[in-house]
């Protein structure tokens, strides 16, 4: 360990974050490799060492016997205000070497609001933030994530993105890499022949123009680069990568337990919801496969906890089986299975019995709406009459808390809508007094509500954002129509989701403003601690460039999106005929019950999800 850090890391808090050393990290010989790859996640060691992806793609790409994987995270205030003074460079963690030192920095970008963290890390680094100023091949810049979808904003400073499940293209970008190093490839040559690899996204190989009123006048494609970038997926999820040993923590963090990924892709349809869309088409594993993987991950790690993660848990068509086979391994063993992301359409009292043998977790929906009308304009597909009946299962097996998620601003939402949220939550409480089980501990209702942010590739990708200020005023308007102290109100603050929606449907001219507010101190900013609205007001103004024309402006039905060079899978016909359903209040079924001719299907080798 450098001496520098054995001074600073007691002056820290938790210094385990920036040692290393945990059980199963990998170490290799760095002098027998050709291809050092830091992995880079632009948020805190908890948040990182929680992610499921990151897991999966640093063991796929170490599984190159010719590449070294490490993991960088960003550090926490007190630690990046220490490097600064001792001079430190941003290093990963396995070697302890800077980033500098390294042919490739990768970045997963999971959150718009990590964009000034990415070029942080890169000045922490010593890493020239544009890529034209870094004319060598290496190091090669790069970055995926959903954020990746629209990846306009960050273009002048990424020399490629990966679009889409990594497992498989990641490799062979590597492979490319490889064969460039040892060849002597010049930069623009190894770009040109990335381009040609299914996923990849070169923003150095498309020029752009822009209308007279800011809008996108055109995309050109050069140098045999696609028209559109089409993103790529795992076709056989049960042969999917899957990492025998993942890393333990050597301190807390955020989801600290084993994860289970039970299935890609979400079968439902909800209009607001990005990752609904671009993860499709649904792929499922084998309740067989996840078994064997889940007592693997338990029996290597020692965790006290395992949780099936996908959009839609209760979605997974081997559920029932899957819960029964793990419940008979964990429940000697006092180890409790989590399942999030239930919904209340097919939540049962057979799953709550069966998941809280063990002990009871939280109890989590998101109806997202108060009253049936707006439920069924974004196509949530839940009655209040499900909602409630789901509520009262909880609260006659013992549950004496429920979290319930809304959004205000969504698309045709009126004071009516707002205020049933209110109505829905007392409904709630009352469901609870006819029903409960135990009334001795109360009922405590956590009712918390998000700043809708219009997403690329929804059917809402062309809606305008409510201002900052009407969306106060519906907060307000809830706020008046809560009349019980067993409800819990807590609401998003305006200023980080404007910001979100202005990254979210950003274009290429946002980068200078990216830039400046870096300069200005921005990193973190999805942390409230962090977060400073009046720097990224002082950049927009430096730069001379409207937020609003990309949050309170709506987006022209036959205008060039900004994110028109990436192909999801999902046709625009599609979206915009939700779009249209939605002001009609017409729901569309769930993909089980009905294809609704999405066009995600043409990605899978078979023609046709969830098989």
């Amino acid at each position: 360990m450098d001496k520098r850090l054995e001074r600073i890391l007691p002056r820290v808090q938790k210094p385990a974050r920036y040692t290393g050393g945990e059980y199963n990290q990998i170490i290799k010989d760095k002098t027998k490799v050709d291809i050092r790859l830091a992995f880079c996640f632009p948020d805190t060691y908890e948040i990182g060492m929680s992610n499921l992806g990151m897991s999966i793609l640093y063991h796929t790409m170490n599984s190159l016997d010719y590449v070294w994987c490490e993991r960088v995270y960003a550090p926490w205030g007190d630690m990046y205000e220490e490097m600064k003074k001792a001079n430190i460079p941003l290093y990963a963690l396995e070697s302890g070497d800077a980033l500098g030192e390294f042919d490739a920095i990768a970045f997963s970008i999971g959150y718009e609001m990590a964009f000034t963290t990415v070029l942080d890390m890169l000045d922490m680094g010593g890493i020239p933030l544009r890529s034209a100023d870094r004319p060598n091949l290496l190091p090669i810049v790069m970055a995926g994530g959903t954020a990746a979808t629209n990846a306009e904003p960050m273009t002048p400073f990424i020399d490629l993105f990966i679009v889409g499940e990594g497992e498989e293209v990641n490799n062979e970008l590597l492979a490319l890499l490889h064969e460039a190093k040892l060849c002597g490839w010049s930069k623009h040559d190894f770009l040109v022949r990335a381009a040609q690899i299914g996923g990849i996204y070169v923003p150095s190989l498309y020029d752009v123009e822009y209308n007279e009123d800011g809008t996108v006048k055109s995309y050109t494609a050069k140098d045999g680069a696609p028209e559109r970038v089409t993103k790529r997926i795992m076709q056989d999820m049960d042969r999917a990568y899957w990492p025998e040993k993942q890393i333990v923590p050597s301190t807390e963090i955020v989801h600290d337990r084993a994860n289970l990924e039970v299935f890609r892709g979400c079968i439902r349809g909800c209009r607001f919801c990005q990752a609904g869309f671009c993860y499709r088409p649904v792929r499922s594993k084998h309740a067989d496969v996840l078994y064997e993987q889940a007592v693997q991950a338990l029996e290597d790690s020692g965790s006290s906890e395992i949780t099936m993660a996908s959009l839609s848990t209760s979605d997974y068509k081997y559920l029932p089986e899957l819960a029964d086979k793990l419940l008979d391994y964990c429940q000697p063993r006092k180890i409790n299975v989590s399942l999030p992301s239930l919904r209340a359409d097919n939540f049962s009292r057979e799953l709550m019995l069966k998941v809280q043998k063990v002990r009871k977790s939280g109890l989590t929906f998101a109806p997202e709406a108060g009253t049936q009308r707006l439920r069924d304009a974004i196509n949530k597909n839940v009655t209040e009459e499900e909602i409630l009946q789901t509520c009262a299962t909880a609260f006659s097996g013992g549950w004496n808390s429920v979290k319930l998620y809304f959004m205000l601003g969504l698309p045709t939402e009126t004071d009516e809508d707002v205020a049933a949220i209110a109505d829905l939550a007392h409904k709630i409480l009352h469901v609870w007094r006819e029903t409960a089980s135990n009334k001795k501990r109360g009922l405590s209702i956590n009712l918390a509500t998000a700043y809708f942010v219009p997403k690329p590739f929804t059917p809402f990708q062309w809606e305008a954002q409510i201002t900052p200020e009407e969306y106060l005023r519906r907060v307000h308007l809830l706020q008046s129509e809560l009349r019980s102290r067993s409800i819990d109100y807590r609401y998003h603050e305006s200023d980080l989701s404007r910001l979100e929606a202005v990254m979210a449907r950003g274009d290429r001219r946002l980068g200078p403003v990216i830039r400046e507010a870096v300069r200005l101190g921005a990193r973190l900013d999805g942390w409230d601690e962090y977060f400073r609205y009046d720097l990224w007001m002082q950049a927009f103004q430096s730069c001379g460039v409207d937020p609003a024309h990309y949050t309170t402006r709506g987006f022209g039905e036959d205008e060039i999106l900004p994110w028109r060079t990436i192909d999801v899978g999902v046709s625009e016909k599609f979206l915009w005929r939700e779009r249209e359903k939605a002001y009609a209040s017409e729901t569309t079924p769930d993909c089980r019950t009905k294809c609704g001719g999405c066009g995600a299907n043409r990605l899978s080798e078979r023609g046709k999800c969830d098989e």
